[in-house]
This record gives C-alpha cells, sequence and structure tokens, in this order.
C-alpha cells in the first residue's frame, strides 16, 4: 500500500509546499528552535524532504494562466496546466497525469524499464523484472518473481484486508492482515487476525521484559507511512475528514474503490473517533503540529523522543533475545505521549497521551548474529477503558484493567516522554 500513496500524490504535494509560507518551509528549524535539546529521531529524519522544503536560488516557481511551471535546476521539471500534470527528473523518470489517466516511466528509454499506468480501471504497474502490481475497484495485486516462472510473491488487496503468499523454492507462507489498527484502544481483533499477523508477537506481558527473553519479531512493517511531511500551514489548508473524502481523493488523485482510497478513509475515521477515558489524542498531519502535541501534553520542552532503531527490512521476521532494559518513564510521571503512522497521503501520525504508561529502551541481540536492536516498549498499566476484545487481551489470555500490557513499537514509531 505504501508504493501508491508517494506515486500518486507527490506532484500534488509539490504543489501544496511551494505555496506555503516560508516561516513553515523547514520543519526540522522549528523542533530544533523548539526542542533544543531533543535529537530529531531517524523515524522522523526519513520523513523531511530538506531539497523540497528549502527554498534554494538555483530552484524557480512560475505561476501563471497557463498553470505552474517548477524547476529544480537540477534536470527536475514540474509542469502543471490545463492538460494535466508533467513530470520529468531528467534521469529517465517522467510522469504524467491527463484526463486519461496518469503514465509513469522510468526505463530511461531502455528495456526492461518501470512503467506505470493510472487511469478508469485502476492502476497498473510493471518493472521489467517479474514484478506487476494491479490496482483496481476489486483491489490490488502484486506478482513477484521471474516472469512465467513458478515461485515468487504475491500480494492481493481488498475489502477484507492483505493476502500475502510468499513461495520461496515452493515453501508457501501465507499472511492475512485485515484492517485496524492494534495501537488503537479501540481495536477489536477478528479471528483471523490472531494467526500469522506480525503484529501479534509485538505484544507481551511486563514479566517477560527481562535479562534473556527471546522473542521473535517483525519490526519493520512496512506499512503505508508516507514519505514525507508537509508544512503546517499547508496541512491546515487542505481538508481532512471524513465528510471531505471526494475532495481528499481528487485532489490526490486516489481512483475511489482503490486500496489507497478505503486506507485514506479508515485514516479519516480512525482520527475522528473519540478517545478512551483517561486518553487524549491527535492525529498530527505535521512535524510541527506533532512537537506542540507532545510538548504541551508532557508540560515541557525538555523531553526524549524515541524510535526503534534497527530491527530488520521490511517484512522480515527475527528471533531476538534481551540484553539489557533501561527505564525510560515510570507511570504516574507526567504521562507518554506515543505516535504511530498512519497511511495516507502525506505522513499523518496517530498520537494519544496516557498517564499510565511505563516506556523502556530494550537492548537485544539477533540469533545467530548479525546486527542487534535498540527497540521501544511501553506498558500500559491501565487498560480497563480498552475494548475487551483487543488483539492484547484475546493473545495474552488477560482482561481489561487487570495486568500490565505491553508491545514493542515497531520502526516508524514515536514516544514522547519527560527528559530524566
Amino acid at each position: 500500500m505504501g508504493l501508491f500513496f508517494p506515486l500518486l500524490s507527490s506532484v500534488f504535494l509539490f504543489i501544496i509546499i511551494v505555496g506555503a509560507n516560508q516561516a513553515d518551509l523547514d520543519p526540522q528549524i522549528y523542533w530544533r528552535t523548539i526542542l533544543p535539546h531533543t535529537p530529531i529521531p531517524s523515524a522522523i529524519e526519513k520523513l523531511l524532504q530538506p531539497d523540497v522544503y528549502d527554498n534554494k536560488p538555483d530552484t524557480s516557481v512560475n505561476v501563471g494562466k497557463d498553470g505552474v511551471s517548477v524547476n529544480t535546476g537540477k534536470d527536475t521539471s514540474v509542469n502543471v496546466g490545463k492538460g494535466g500534470v508533467n513530470v520529468n527528473s531528467g534521469e529517465g523518470t517522467s510522469v504524467n497525469v491527463g484526463p486519461g489517466g496518469v503514465g509513469v516511466n522510468t526505463g530511461n528509454s531502455k528495456p526492461g524499464g518501470t512503467t506505470v499506468g493510472v487511469g478508469k480501471g485502476g492502476v497498473n504497474v510493471n518493472t521489467g523484472k517479474g514484478t506487476s502490481v494491479n490496482v483496481g475497484h476489486g483491489g490490488v495485486g502484486v506478482q513477484t518473481g521471474p516472469t512465467h516462472k513458478p515461485g515468487g510473491t504475491t500480494v492481493n488487496v481488498g475489502k477484507g484486508g492483505v493476502g500475502v503468499d510468499v513461495k520461496p523454492k515452493g515453501k508457501p507462507v501465507y499472511v492475512h492482515v485485515g484492517s485496524g489498527n492494534p495501537f488503537d484502544y479501540k481495536y477489536a481483533a477478528t479471528d483471523t487476525q490472531l494467526h500469522d499477523n506480525p503484529t501479534v508477537a509485538l505484544f507481551f506481558l511486563r514479566q517477560d521484559l527481562r535479562r534473556g527473553k527471546q522473542f521473535t519479531l517483525q519490526l519493520a512493517d512496512g506499512g503505508g507511512a508516507a514519505t514525507t511531511f508537509i508544512p503546517r500551514s499547508s496541512a491546515e489548508s487542505v481538508p481532512f475528514s471524513t465528510a471531505e473524502l471526494p475532495a481528499i481523493l481528487s485532489r490526490f488523485s486516489i481512483p475511489v474503490g482503490s486500496a489507497e482510497a478505503a486506507a485514506t478513509e479508515k485514516t479519516l475515521s480512525d482520527c475522528e473517533a473519540a478517545p478512551v477515558a483517561g486518553e487524549k489524542k491527535l492525529c498530527a498531519t505535521s512535524l510541527e503540529s506533532m512537537v506542540d502535541f507532545a510538548r504541551t501534553r508532557l508540560g515541557t520542552s525538555e523531553v526524549v523522543a524515541l524510535a526503534t532503531e534497527g530491527g530488520g527490512s521490511a517484512g522480515e521476521r527475527r528471533v531476538y533475545k534481551i540484553g539489557s532494559v533501561r527505564t525510560v518513564a515510570a507511570a504516574g510521571g507526567k504521562g507518554v505521549v506515543s505516535c504511530h503512522p498512519e497511511a495516507y497521503a502525506y505522513a499523518v501520525f496517530l498520537c494519544h497521551a496516557t498517564a499510565s504508561s511505563e516506556v523502556y529502551e530494550v537492548e537485544m541481540a539477533v540469533e545467530g548474529g548479525g546486527t542487534g536492536v535498540k527497540a521501544v516498549a511501553v506498558c500500559h498499566t491501565d487498560t480497563a477503558g480498552w475494548n475487551p476484545k483487543h488483539l492484547a487481551f484475546r493473545l495474552l489470555n488477560v482482561k481489561p484493567g487487570t495486568v500490565p500490557v505491553c508491545h514493542f513499537l515497531p520502526q516508524d514509531h514515536l514516544v514522547w516522554a519527560e527528559k530524566v
């Protein structure tokens, strides 16, 4: 799912960003001004694009009656006119958006390149190396591997969720992930989601947070998080509600009925859902709004912002053994703010603050050698207000409000706490 949001929206995000005020063009400066003693985690840094936000001398923007023209001075040009949108990277990649749909070609006029076509029938991607992606009204289909050869990987996204079938050397592995955010306290797991869901292993009881304990984890979820933040003034100028869903899909050229449209609607619904008792929540549509929410809820600018560092590549499960555990924040203090990426056309994080959570930094080694991981774990000491059918309760066989429930944070998720 993450493949299509940047593809379909990057041009439109660029146009939104270039219209922002200069004061809003660099969220990094805002972070470093408001939080001078808090390093920016890598999970956030990779969502920032200085070349886009910086108004450099070699970048020109022209707006006239015929449309918008952007030239970066680095062989990349963007032109928006009555005929549609044309992007040329100067390195063999071109994007064309017109009344007939969207066309992308990365092949640099050579065989074996990548082509993308978006029309009324959906989206079709072909890498020229045996990988094809098709998005239509029925969902999303992905096929990888040498063309016409047995084996490979298939991915299907439909109304029922996501299906992945991996056949390395004839050994099938199936994963089904349905809708829902397990880090949402109102989330209710289905019977299907209790099996072969990589999120399941992230939950555990606090008594297991000890040296020598082993976990089999997929910390790089490879979900639908977008590739960049946009400035706050830009985020506040575009619609962001389920009531405005048709306008949002149109603005970001997301086909109605597609998997991306369903993910967009789900994100908006999650953001509009009421918080549980004792929880404060916000969908941060910009880095600036995330920073302000965290420091306001914690009551200080002396904070730490932590994310899991390491943990392999997307979809990879590894066996880890805990080497050390360090307490970052204890329950009962100023609280904790957790922020989870949502699938959207630009970076959106669902942030929620609670006073009954504990944060730990957990160093773990990889079984069989290799680079270890410094993971972030959060333990919730008051789960009385959670959905009784939440994934954690069904997995751990406990009831709401009885024992602390803990989980590791995947890559790209963030937790904030007062610096001690």
